[in-house]
């Protein structure tokens, strides 16, 4: 019985240092959540901002030519893939990977460090992915679209809907969506063509960036999540070991009292 009081003990004290490393994980992500919510508010009215003037735009008939307008003529996919940099987000890694299952590998250009460890080089960080990191991969994809490199780019990321529901989807970026045209009389300079051709790299940047910022303010809250799970958990482990150590402590000294009283009836 001492045995199992020692074992028991040994247990309670594992699971309670367990519970101090989710607490303070839980407390980082936590801290991080104002923040993480604030860039994404951010990119995402920027994005809002420039996909209003590509929908002007793409409903132009100078712009009807435009190779960014033009329907995919083939299959040749490139998909940039965005997951965290670190584990312990409960399903926030494995439900990216799960959704990417869809795609072949080699079209798959991953961000962030966990992304980079399946599929490759690419950017180890989602957390300090920056706007200039944005905005040369934007000029390079554009390069690379106009080249025939592929018929299509999208962006694999998590969406955020609350601090407990984050959804893997995908934006198709490129080729750009026509639009009706707009009885909006918007003048551009010095031509609507000219306009989108230099507002398309900066378009597909500023998309790329917002679903970076969503998907980091979903890893977030994600890990803030399980951690609480967890803690949840372990402090309910620790109770029920509590009880089934004070019942093993109960018992060896009921034992030990039997056997003394029992000696000295002899």
């Amino acid at each position: 019985m001492s045995f199992d009081t020692k074992a028991l003990k040994g247990r309670i004290k594992s699971v309670n240092s367990t519970l101090h490393l989710t607490d303070a994980m839980g407390l980082v992500a936590s801290s991080k959540i104002k923040k993480a919510n604030i860039n994404m508010a951010a990119a995402g009215e920027y994005r809002g901002s420039i996909e209003n003037v590509i929908s002007l735009l793409s409903g132009s008939r100078e712009c009807e030519k435009s190779p960014f307008l033009k329907e995919p003529e083939g299959d040749r996919f490139r998909i940039l893939a965005i997951a965290g940099d670190r584990g312990l987000a409960g399903g926030y890694n494995a439900n990216i990977f799960r959704f990417l299952r869809q795609f072949d590998p080699s079209v798959i250009l991953p961000i962030g460090k966990r992304a980079c460890d399946r599929f490759g080089n690419g950017f180890l960080s989602s957390e300090k992915f920056s706007l200039g990191d944005a905005s040369a991969l934007s000029k390079q994809l554009c390069e690379q679209f106009l080249n025939g490199e592929f018929d299509r780019l999208g962006i694999v990321y998590t969406r955020y809907v609350s601090i407990m529901t984050q959804t893997p989807t995908i934006k198709w970026i490129l080729p750009i969506a026509k639009t009706k045209s707009s009885n909006v009389s918007t003048v551009f300079e010095p031509d609507e063509a000219t306009v989108l051709r230099f507002a398309i790299p900066e378009y597909v940047a500023g998309v790329i960036m917002n679903c970076v910022r969503e998907s980091f303010a979903s890893e977030v809250a994600a890990r803030r999540m399980a951690m609480d799970n967890a803690g949840k958990n372990a402090r309910q482990i620790i109770s029920d070991l509590q009880i089934k150590y004070n019942r093993a402590r109960q018992g060896a000294i009921t034992q030990e009292i039997t056997e003394i009283v029992a000696g000295s009836g002899e």
